[in-house]
């Protein structure tokens, strides 16, 4: 079944997923990868079910692009950051539609866990590349040293 997306307003700029996957550096198999486990969703389809996305689907995938080949981060990773961030814009938009002290407190106090878990979730990662780290250092070390034996016993 596929869901109809609003159209956007005409000063919005659409474009088709090849023209996304090549802005972004991506293949479009990629793009409807991310869809699948719904990391992302197209703004709007086209009369023809084409996928079209605007400005904020392009930096959405430039984001996820990155925490998956500059960071690392799994797809499961990415989805807890990618939710943990809308939560925290709907939980924006709820606190300023309140003036209610106890239900604010609740709002900010849920913010507080979606910063906690996206914080483990960092540091969980920093964790692994400080071992990466610190393996490699290790093989480098052993590696002179066996360069030092070496140049050691020609003498």
């Amino acid at each position: 079944m596929t869901e109809t997306t609003p159209q956007p307003t005409e000063s919005t700029r659409l474009v088709r997923i090849q023209e996304t996957a090549d802005e972004v550096g991506l293949t479009t198999r990629s793009v409807r990868y991310y869809e699948e486990p719904g990391l992302l969703k197209p703004a709007a389809r086209s009369e023809g079910d084409y996928r079209l996305y605007d400005e904020t689907d392009l930096e959405r995938l430039r984001f996820i692009k990155g925490l998956r080949d500059d960071a690392g981060f799994a797809l499961a990773e990415i989805a807890q950051l990618l939710e943990d961030e809308a939560a925290r814009e709907r939980g924006h938009a709820a606190y300023h539609a309140t003036t209610d002290p106890a239900e604010r407190r609740r709002l900010l106090s849920e913010r507080v866990v979606s910063y906690e878990r996206q914080i483990e979730t960092l540091r969980r990662k920093i964790g692994r590349l400080q071992t990466m780290v610190d393996e490699t250092e290790a093989r480098r070390v052993q590696t002179v040293a066996r360069i030092a034996e070496l140049e050691s016993s020609k003498s």
